[in-house]
């Protein structure tokens, strides 16, 4: 499977997304203090950031799989949160429809004191949609329908995905024979009806049903047949926290098992879900082996703390049993890159070979990472570690020493690089600090001119690759 993954070209995937999108704004700081006004936390606000929310985080999961999208969806493009949701879309290369539908960009805004949510903030107006609005998104629509092999309804019941317009979109899809998916909200599914398949989790379905449902395979494939049959889906994926994603459809049932290693944040994980769907069945695989790989997809972002999308290399190496998905192709790192940007991260970078791990190396990553929010590290290759250190080099192979440096806290990406120079990757990805060893100087570091400023970091006295193997010897 993943070796047929690498040879799938994922932009003939065009999905076409229509639902409620909206900016997630996040405020970070410390809290030292109850404020004096009231039995409340201060908090000290150090740095913030803004992402893709609601159908966005469909588009960000879509794009990092390195597809091709296009949203529509309602919303200001010359309010504040507007305009960035309109540039957080242009900095992934994500086509966007905005309808002006007379209410202000939907916003949430989540204040973090001491890495925990203190408070969150909704900013919102929700109302009907009028005519002239819902025919300008339906006349969107029919427009933009052919260009695309398979369509999302992200519905958070922001009043874009109304009965009327949920039912034009899936009567012309069909018309078509395309596949329309959706990701549900509320009790009311008669909107849904003759849809290709609809994602719900087990509350979802509960509360569709009327009645709490135990998330045991009896019940979810009973209730989840009798939905399947009242509007008409062609398929039900029930995804089960720790119990998997349920396939219901005609006379075929199938339940696949979780692969999240460790769970820290379900947020976003259905997004993940259906994004990751839509693009594999838009690559023309089977039903079955869509979902195996949206599972695996959600197996990793659940490991993430936040709502962070799936990228197709964090997917290749779920896919190879990898523990971590710290290790990044070289093709691949641009875009990673691009997307941490795009959430306002601050990006470092360094190099070495790393071939015995020692103290000074720590600390060295260490003090690298306090600089900004991601460390990349890119790693010589054994070709390249010999060309500079000569055939006993290196002591551990590639692959050894990667698996070492991804165990350490402070290192967030891994890549290796084949040549004797980083200058190519340090291009691709423009860092905002290029970080050197302390016997480096500033004016000879290579590829300074990709980054932003270049940081000499001193090194610790009396550690060095070659001095231990000289010790062993």
């Amino acid at each position: 499977m993943n070796k047929l993954l690498s040879d799938l070209n994922f932009s003939k995937a065009n999905v076409l997304i229509v639902g409620d999108m909206m900016l997630d704004r996040y405020y970070y700081g410390s809290v030292s203090r109850i404020s004096p006004e009231a039995p409340v936390p201060v908090i000290n606000v150090k740095s913030e950031s803004y992402t893709l929310g609601g159908a966005g985080n469909v588009v960000n999961n879509i794009k990092g799989l390195t597809a091709d999208c296009t949203i529509i969806g309602a919303a200001k493009k010359d309010d504040d949160a507007g305009m960035r949701l309109y540039n957080l879309f242009n900095g992934i290369q994500a086509k966007s429809f905005f309808i002006d539908a007379d209410m202000p960009t939907i916003s949430k805004l989540r204040v973090i004191g001491s890495k925990q949510q203190i408070a969150r903030l909704d900013f919102e107006d929700i109302h009907p949609f009028s005519e002239d609005v819902n025919n300008k998104i339906k006349s969107i629509y029919e427009n933009e329908l052919e260009k695309h092999n398979i369509i999302i309804i992200s519905d958070y019941g922001k009043g874009l995905c109304s009965k009327e317009i949920c039912s034009f979109i899936i009567d012309k899809a069909n018309s078509q024979n395309k596949k329309v998916l959706i990701d549900p909200k509320g009790s009311n599914w008669d909107k849904y009806s003759n849809a290709y398949l609809v994602t719900p989790n087990v509350k979802e379905l509960s509360e569709v049903c009327g009645c709490e449902i135990e998330n045991e395979d009896e019940p979810v494939i009973k209730y989840g047949t009798m939905i399947r049959e009242k509007y008409n889906l062609t398929y039900l994926i029930i995804t089960r926290s720790e119990k998997g994603i349920t396939i219901i459809g005609k006379d075929h049932i199938q339940t696949i098992p979780t692969q999240a290693m460790e769970v820290f944040d379900v947020s976003g994980a259905g997004d993940t879900v259906i994004s990751s769907i839509a693009v594999f069945l838009g690559l023309h695989f089977n039903i079955d082996d869509a979902v195996y790989l949206a599972n695996a997809a959600a197996g990793v972002v659940v490991g993430k703390l936040g709502t962070a999308p799936i990228t197709l290399s964090e997917l290749h190496y779920s896919l190879n049993g990898f523990r971590s998905s710290k290790i990044v192709s070289y093709n691949h790192i641009a875009d990673i890159i691009k997307r941490e940007k795009s959430f306002n991260k601050k990006i470092v970078f360094t190099n070495g070979c790393f071939d015995i791990i020692h103290r000074g190396h720590v600390t060295y990553l260490k003090h690298a990472k306090e600089l900004g929010d991601i460390l990349v590290l890119g790693l010589n290759s054994d070709d390249s570690v010999r060309r500079l250190k000569g055939p006993a080099r290196p002591v551990n192979n590639e692959q050894d020493r990667a698996v070492v440096l991804e165990a350490l806290e402070c290192v967030d990406y891994i890549v290796f690089f084949e040549e004797d120079t980083p200058l190519n990757l340090i291009k691709n990805i423009m860092p905002d600090i290029l970080v050197k060893g302390g016997d480096y100087k500033e004016e000879d570091v290579v590829g300074k001119e990709y980054a932003g400023r270049v940081k000499i970091i001193d090194f610790v006295q009396g550690y060095s690759t070659t001095s231990t193997i000289n010790k062993l010897k």
